[in-house]
C-alpha cells in the first residue's frame, strides 16, 4: 500500500517540516513506499489529495494545521465523489489551532504520532459539506471535518491568519487575543437558521458553530456533546449580548462550561441553512471553515454520516 504525505512546510511558524522530518525517521512498519509533497499555495492539499487518491494509495496523511487538513480531507471526498476509490486519512498535527487533532488525541512526540500512522487504529467519521458564496460571488461547495461556523469566528480566523506568520504568541493566546479583540468592534448579525428544515429562528447573533468536532479557535471546546460519528452535528447559537459579559465570559468555553450560559443555544442536526436578514451585505456573516475564511453566508451545511477512514 503506497502512502502519499502533504507537507505543509509553513504550518504552525514553520513547525510543520521540522516535525514531518522527526516522525519520518521514526517510521517502521509500512507495507509500501512514500511519496512526499509539499503544498506552495493555497488550494495545494486538495489537489494533491485528490491526485494521491485516484493514483490509488491507500492512505494520505496530512502534516499541518487545521486548514490542510480540512483541504485534504476535501481532495478526498471530491475524488471519492468522481468514481475514486476511498483513501484512508493519517494526521500530523502542525499548525497554530490544530484543534482537529486536538478532539482525536492525534498530537503527542514523534514517535507516537509515527507508531500511530503505521499501525494505529482506524475509525469511521463523519465529514461535513458546506455550499457558499466566495467574495467574487462564486458559488461554492467544499468539504469540512472539524467545525464551519459564521459571525465572530469568521472575523477572529481572517485576523489570526494575517497575523499568524509574525506573531510569536501560542497557538491558544493568539486566538484568545484576536477573539477579544475582535468581539470589541463587531457588530452582531441578523440572520435566519433552520434546522433539518425545521422551524426558522431568527436573531441576532455572535457566531453560530455547525460542529463535527468540539473545538476550535485553539482549544475552545464549543461543543462540548459533538460527536464525529453519529452523523449529526452539534449546532450552537451565540446570541448578541453584552459585550462586556461576552469577553468575561470566555473563559467558559475552554472547559464547555457555556451550556448553560442564557446567550448560547445548543442543538443537534443534519442540515443547517443560514441566510442574512435586513439586507445581504448589512448582515453577511464571514465564514470560518476549519479555520480558513473563504467566504460567507447565506450558507447550507450538511453532515455526511460516517464518510472518511481516520487512521491514529
Amino acid at each position: 500500500m503506497a502512502v502519499g504525505v502533504i507537507v505543509n512546510r509553513v504550518a504552525g511558524a514553520n513547525r510543520a517540516g521540522r516535525l514531518w522530518g522527526e516522525v519520518a525517521a521514526r517510521l517502521e512498519g509500512l507495507p509500501g513506499p512514500i511519496e512526499v509533497v509539499e503544498t506552495k499555495a493555497v488550494g495545494d492539499a486538495a489537489r494533491l489529495a485528490a491526485g494521491f487518491t485516484r493514483n490509488g494509495v491507500g492512505l494520505v496523511v496530512a502534516v499541518g494545521g487545521d486548514g490542510t487538513v480540512s483541504e485534504v480531507v476535501d481532495g478526498l471526498m471530491s475524488a471519492r465523489r468522481d468514481g475514486a476509490t476511498e483513501v484512508a486519512l493519517a494526521v500530523v498535527p502542525a499548525g497554530t489551532g490544530s484543534d482537529f487533532a486536538r478532539g482525536f488525541r492525534l498530537g503527542g512526540t514523534a514517535a507516537e504520532i509515527a507508531r500511530r500512522i503505521a499501525g494505529g487504529p482506524e475509525r469511521r467519521i463523519d465529514v461535513g459539506l458546506v455550499s457558499f458564496t466566495t467574495p467574487d460571488g462564486v458559488p461554492v461547495r467544499r468539504h469540512f471535518v472539524n467545525i464551519a461556523s459564521l459571525g465572530l469566528s469568521g472575523a477572529t480566523v481572517k485576523a489570526v491568519n494575517a497575523a499568524r506568520a509574525g506573531s510569536r504568541l501560542p497557538g491558544k493566546l493568539l486566538f484568545l487575543a484576536h477573539t477579544v479583540r475582535e468581539l470589541v468592534r463587531y457588530r452582531f448579525q441578523a440572520v435566519r437558521i433552520r434546522v433539518d428544515g425545521g422551524a426558522p429562528i431568527s436573531c441576532d447573533v455572535a457566531l453560530v458553530a455547525i460542529a463535527n468536532g468540539r473545538f476550535f479557535g485553539g482549544g475552545m471546546m464549543i461543543a462540548p456533546d459533538a460527536r464525529a460519528d453519529d452523523g449529526l452535528a452539534e449546532i450552537v447559537i451565540v446570541r448578541g449580548a453584552s459585550k462586556p459579559s461576552l469577553i468575561r465570559d470566555l473563559r467558559l468555553i475552554y472547559s464547555g462550561a457555556h451550556r448553560g450560559h442564557p446567550a448560547c443555544t445548543f442543538l443537534r442536526g443534519r442540515t443547517v441553512e443560514v441566510e442574512p436578514l435586513d439586507g445581504l451585505e448589512r448582515n453577511r456573516a464571514l465564514l470560518d471553515i476549519d479555520g480558513e475564511c473563504p467566504g460567507a453566508i447565506p450558507a447550507a451545511f450538511t453532515i455526511l454520516p460516517r464518510a472518511l477512514t481516520l487512521r491514529g
